[in-house]
């Protein structure tokens, strides 16, 4: 959601300021704006829309100051205008906010009857106010920020700073992430290290219920009993570069592009090439024993776990749950003994998934997380981990982040399967083998890229658009219609090609473009005999298979798209790219904002 970034700086911090933002605008881009202290008073400068308002706005009015904080936000509580955009302040204090205060229009009441006046509709503006009476009854800054957190119900990270101090800023976070960077005489808060990287390397991450009072010199970090607590001082491998477009037109294209390599990278981490072996940290529990398994996850990720389930179902013989975890959680779901719990999420701070596997440990479950940050909170409350090696993901549409996701998933399958005896040596080889050659075929895929966009041509114009496949391409046709949704605002749906008769058939007719994703697996003739009743029905069939596949169509199709022949186990990870390069192509065809579609976010720290 809103990301947030704070500096108590040697120089001027407008521009470093600003500069962070951009690196966060990928986390909300409704408004944005910066606050300093300059000349001991609060300087303010905020602007509706996405960040080159506010850069413009600085261009205009300059805001001096060694110490500020900023935010680029995705609004909640509050239409998205100026009024509504952080920081929101007072005379003696300011503050940025991502999460959402659940109590707030209790706390509201109280300070409107206490004379308070709030100029906006958010949720935000209270705690300001909040603040802003503790330090009228005499309290210190310090003082004023603990007892303000004690009254606040809900999820929050926060950036303070005060009128008159211009070597103090305090930090907090109850359920939203939020880092401390130190460096050389300065000190710096962000959302994640994303936005810290060009300024230090040297990061801590605060824990749930966490504050941290920072000077330029120091800082102290308090639980939420106001005891002095230690975290650990970590070093961040990431840099400004890693996190550029590297000449590509969008991030999105580039991060689809980079799949071959972290696809590789990936691998690397979990697969002996020579031995054909699968190797995993420990994992908390015996895969042998385990009764069953509970996958859980947000949007793209939950699509992953759709797909996984089929692996462990048939390799691993493993029963399997998939939830929605936003669901998930209060169907009050009874879990067996003996189970586990696999969480997915690329941030590993998304909090419907947080809850979730909250509640999952409260059932004695014991949990497995995938997450692409290690130090993020599900990573830090998981008994294991394993990494994907995606790398910063600033596109908000998922791309690289889901295959690799897929990747390990995949891994840890094989691995599972052969710990129950479901698989032997021989078949776990083929298995490896052919995850093994992903990297090379999803090379491969990305020349079919200019064919994709001219089919692109063909779709852009479409009202509805359905996707359709069936085993572990039906979780892709899901994804497919989600990535269209996404970025080109087309109407698209994806379905299991088989349900197709049961009812969303009526929708076809010769203006409905239809996306099947079909490699030649066990389920292919099936899949054609369900593509030729679109076809029947004038529906404009997009085919996605291999060369077998294609021929039994028999040029048919509007279009093909004819990708390698790979074995049907990990035609997910290689039918996820034409997917995410077509839905791609259409939306630069219709003009939207591909990296940062509207009323979209990338890390959902908000229920």
């Amino acid at each position: 959601m809103c990301g947030i970034i704070g500096i108590i700086g040697k120089d001027h911090v407008a521009n470093h300021l600003v500069d962070g933002l951009k690196r966060l605008e990928y986390r909300g881009y409704d408004s944005a704006g910066i606050a300093t202290i300059q000349n001991g008073a609060i300087g303010r400068r905020r602007a509706e829309g996405k960040l080159a308002n506010l850069d413009a706005r600085l261009c205009d009015e300059a805001l001096l100051g060694t110490t500020g904080i900023g935010h680029t936000r995705w609004a909640t509580h509050g239409v998205p205008n100026e009024v509504n955009a952080h920081p929101h302040s007072t005379d003696r204090v300011a503050l940025v906010h991502n999460g959402i205060i659940e109590n707030f229009m209790e706390l509201r009441a109280e300070l409107v009857e206490l004379g308070h006046v709030l100029a906006s509709d958010t949720d935000t503006e209270v705690l300001v106010h909040l603040i802003d009476r503790y330090l009228q009854d005499g309290l210190s800054p310090r003082d004023a920020t603990s007892a303000a957190l004690k009254r606040l119900e809900g999820a929050f990270a926060l950036g303070i700073i005060f009128a008159g101090e211009t070597k103090l800023m305090i930090g907090a976070r109850r359920g939203s992430p939020l880092a401390i960077g130190i460096g050389d005489g300065e000190m710096f808060l962000g959302s994640d290290a994303i936005a810290l990287a060009p300024l230090t390397k040297t990061i801590i991450y605060l824990d749930d219920g966490d504050w941290a009072v920072l000077t330029d010199a120091d800082y102290i970090i308090y639980d939420e009993t106001d005891q002095e607590v230690a975290r650990e001082v970590r070093q961040t491998a990431l840099t400004g570069a890693a996190i550029g477009k590297g000449g590509y037109r969008h991030f999105m294209l580039k991060e689809i592009y980079e799949q071959p390599q972290v696809i590789g990278d990936t691998l690397h981490s979990y697969v002996n090439p020579v031995t054909r072996a699968v190797s995993l940290p420990e994992l908390g529990f015996d895969p042998a024993a385990v009764t069953r398994l509970s996958l859980i996850a947000c949007g793209t990720s939950y699509y992953a776990c759709l797909t996984a389930k089929y692996w462990f179902e048939t390799i691993a013989r493993i029963p399997v749950d998939v939830d929605i975890a936003s669901e998930f959680r209060y169907r009050e779901a009874p879990l067996p003994v003996g189970g586990a719990t696999l969480v997915i999420s690329q941030s590993g701070e998304t909090i419907d998934t947080l809850a979730a596997l909250r509640y999952a440990r409260s059932q004695d479950q014991k949990i497995l997380s995938i997450v692409n940050v290690p130090e993020s909170a599900i990573a830090r409350e998981s008994d294991a981990v394993l990494q994907t090696y995606a790398g910063p993901e600033i596109g908000v549409a998922s791309t690289k982040a889901f295959t690799t996701q897929l990747t390990v998933l995949a891994c840890l399958a094989i691995a599972m399967a052969h710990a129950r005896g479901t698989i032997d040596d021989p078949e776990r080889g083929r298995l490896v083998g052919a995850l093994t050659e992903v990297p090379a075929r999803a090379a491969e895929i990305l020349n079919h890229d200019e064919h994709l966009a001219q089919i692109a041509h063909d779709i852009a114009e479409a009202r509805d658009v359905l996707y359709m496949g069936r085993g572990t391409s039906y979780p892709l046709a899901l994804e497919g219609a989600l990535k269209l949704k996404e970025i080109s605002y087309i109407h698209a749906e994806g379905y299991a090609a088989g349900e197709m008769k049961h009812g969303p058939i009526a929708l076809i007719d010769e203006t409905v473009p239809v996306v099947v994703v079909a490699p030649t697996d066990n389920l292919i003739d099936k899949t054609v005999s369900n593509v030729q009743e679109v076809m029947a029905r004038g529906g404009r069939v997009i085919f996605l298979s291999d060369v077998e596949g294609v021929s039994r169509l028999c040029g048919a199709a509007e279009a093909t798209v004819t990708l390698p022949s790979v074995d049907p186990f990990v035609a997910p990870l290689l039918y996820a790219i034409p997917v995410q390069l077509l839905a791609y192509h259409i939306a630069v065809i219709k003009g939207t904002d591909v990296d940062q579609p509207r009323n979209l976010a990338k890390s959902v720290t908000v229920e």
